[in-house]
C-alpha cells in the first residue's frame, strides 16, 4: 500500500496549505514511480475523479460472457485497476495518464454494462458473484493481466478491505505535517471494528518539507 496523510491519519487535503499539498504530491508521485508496479488500484470513489464527460449508457446486443476481457488497446501496463462492486461507473476514458483502465466486477454485472466497458475500450475481470472476493481478484490479476506487484493507492475504503482480508504486505506512508482534526473525515483505513494488524518497521525517512515517509512490512 502506498499512501500520504496528515499526522492523525486524513487523507482528504481540502484544508491542508496548498503548498504542503502540492510537496506531498510531488515525492508521491516520485515514490509510486519508484516502486515499479505493474498496477496500481483505487475504490469505486478515488476512480470516479477520473472520468469524464457525461455518462454514455450502452445496450448489449447479446449475452455476453463472465469471463476476463482485455480491450484491443490495452498495453502491458501499468494498470489503473479499480473494484466497482455496484458494476456503474462510467469512466468515458480508457486509461489514466496512459495507464490503461482495469475494472473488478461481480459477475452480476449486467450485459449493458459490460458492453459499455468494451465499447470504451476497459478491461475487466470478475472475481465473485455479488460480492467481490479480493484474494480471488488477485489471483485473476495475476493470471490474466501479469500483475505481480499491485499498488494499493486508496481511498480509506478499500484499503480496510485489503486490511482486513490480510492482503497488504507493504506499507509506505508519507506523513505531511499537519494535524488536520476534521470530523468525519476519511482515513487511510476505513473499515468496521476489527482485531489491529501488527506491523513490523522497515525504515524511517526525513524528506523535503519535514514529510517523513514511513515504509512497515506486515508480521
Amino acid at each position: 500500500m502506498h499512501m500520504g496523510s496528515s499526522i492523525d491519519g486524513r487523507i482528504v487535503p481540502s484544508q491542508w496549505p496548498q503548498e504542503m499539498t502540492a510537496a506531498l504530491t510531488a515525492i508521491y508521485e516520485r515514490l509510486h514511480q519508484q516502486m515499479n508496479g505493474d498496477a496500481w488500484l483505487v475504490g469505486r470513489v478515488t476512480i470516479a475523479e477520473f472520468a469524464k464527460g457525461d455518462p454514455r449508457p450502452a445496450e448489449a446486443v447479446e449475452a455476453l460472457p463472465r469471463t476476463s476481457c482485455k480491450a484491443p488497446g490495452a498495453s502491458e501496463g501499468p494498470y489503473a485497476v479499480a473494484v466497482d462492486q455496484g458494476a456503474k461507473l462510467q469512466m468515458n476514458i480508457d486509461a489514466i495518464n496512459g495507464d490503461p483502465i482495469l475494472m473488478i466486477l461481480p459477475k452480476t454485472a449486467p450485459d449493458n454494462h459490460l458492453a459499455e466497458l468494451r465499447r470504451d475500450g476497459i478491461s475487466y475481470i470478475f472475481a465473485g458473484r455479488q460480492e467481490i472476493d479480493l484474494a480471488l481478484a488477485l489471483e485473476h490479476l495475476r493470471a490474466d493481466f501479469g500483475i505481480e506487484r499491485l499498488l494499493l493507492e486508496g481511498g480509506g475504503s478499500i484499503n480496510g478491505s485489503f486490511l482486513s482480508a490480510g492482503l497488504i504486505d507493504e506499507i509506505s506512508l508519507l506523513i505531511l505535517p499537519v494535524a488536520d482534526g476534521g470530523r468525519n473525515m476519511p482515513m487511510t483505513f476505513d473499515r468496521a471494528p476489527a482485531p489491529a494488524k501488527p506491523l513490523s518497521l522497515v525504515s524511517v525517512e526525513q524528506l523535503e518539507g519535514d514529510i517523513v515517509h514511513l515504509r512497515y512490512r506486515a508480521r
